[in-house]
């Protein structure tokens, strides 16, 4: 089985996506296989981190990134699977995540007999495509090829594949109103979406319906979910929607960050300063050296996002 390990690498904003794309030179893209534990394998290209659960069953693929580099992503699957890839999960609508939908799909083919979900719209039309019914509804001006077929409105949406339970739970009003965590139960590996990244401020969507305190919620959640091996190490590994892999340390500083600067910037807020007044004001200052490099993505964008958020 033929392996290669994450460099450093820049990784993308999903909110500058259009541009990064344009400015990006995806050609000279490589995608890298990260083995994680048990089933479970992380992709890395540009745009979002893409988690690989594999078994006799086939394959499960979490986020897609660009179409562009679909065949790199399809190609480094087959160094770990050459089974067809049955599942296709999305856990924001976001185009860094889904813009290799179509392609992907097309690659894969759907369980005979019909869907372990019993849908029939997707049926012998390749892998299916899963998401929170948000997400379908935020991609109704894409190709209808790309679009989710099975979606969800509860809490919760299980399946049962390669010999382990998974669980795709839907975390409302964080990064936007359609984000999902999945958990992978027999591996203990967690898929985050852009609920948690370790390379830049988190990404509030307001338009989508995103919020700060959501972000925090869906962060606290994911501690809950967690089980650390001595302390903090090891234990339940997480893949973010971008950045390196993680563990509840990792989980722990993001929201310990994020909860400070909410925090600050209510703290103004009660004081009756300005936008422009809060964004003077830096309160995101001591953190910016880790957080605050990502293009597209800026501390002020950050402070923006935390302080309309509030405000509503």
């Amino acid at each position: 089985m033929k392996t290669t390990f994450i460099s450093a690498f820049v990784f993308i904003s999903l909110v500058s996506f259009t541009r990064a794309q344009q400015n990006q030179n995806l050609n000279s893209v490589e995608v890298h296989v990260l083995p994680v534990q048990g089933n479970v394998y992380m992709l890395v290209g540009a745009g979002s981190n893409i988690t690989v659960q594999i078994g006799t069953d086939g394959v499960l693929v979490v986020d897609a990134q660009y179409a562009s580099l679909s065949d790199k992503i399809l190609a480094a699957i087959r160094t770990v699977s050459k089974g067809p890839i049955r599942y296709l999960i999305n856990t924001t609508y976001d185009a860094d995540h889904t813009g290799g939908n179509e392609p992907i799909r097309k690659a894969g083919s759907t369980i005979a007999g019909g869907n372990v979900a019993g849908d029939i719209q997707d049926a012998a039309e390749g892998a299916q495509i899963v998401a929170h019914d948000n997400v379908l509804k935020r991609m109704g001006n894409r190709p209808s090829a790309a679009w989710p077929t099975s979606t969800f409105l509860g809490d919760e949406k299980k399946l049962f594949f390669n010999g382990e339970g998974i669980a795709i739970i839907h975390q409302p009003v964080a990064h936007t109103d359609g984000d999902s965590i999945v958990f992978f139960r027999r591996s203990d590996v967690i898929s985050t979406g852009d609920i948690f990244t370790t390379n830049s401020y988190p990404v509030i969507d307001l338009a989508a319906g995103g919020s700060i305190q959501g972000v925090i919620d869906g962060l606290n959640r994911l501690v809950d979910m967690i089980i650390p091996v001595y302390g903090q190490e090891g234990g339940t590994l997480v893949i973010p929607g971008h950045g390196r892999l993680s563990d509840l340390g990792d989980v722990i500083n993001c929201r310990e960050m994020t909860i400070i600067i909410r925090d600050r910037i209510q703290d103004m807020i009660k004081k009756g300063m300005t936008l422009e007044q809060v964004k003077a004001a830096r309160p995101t200052r001591d953190y910016d050296p880790l957080y605050g490099s990502v293009p597209g993505w800026t501390a002020d964008m950050f402070v923006e996002a935390v302080y309309k958020s509030l405000k509503k």
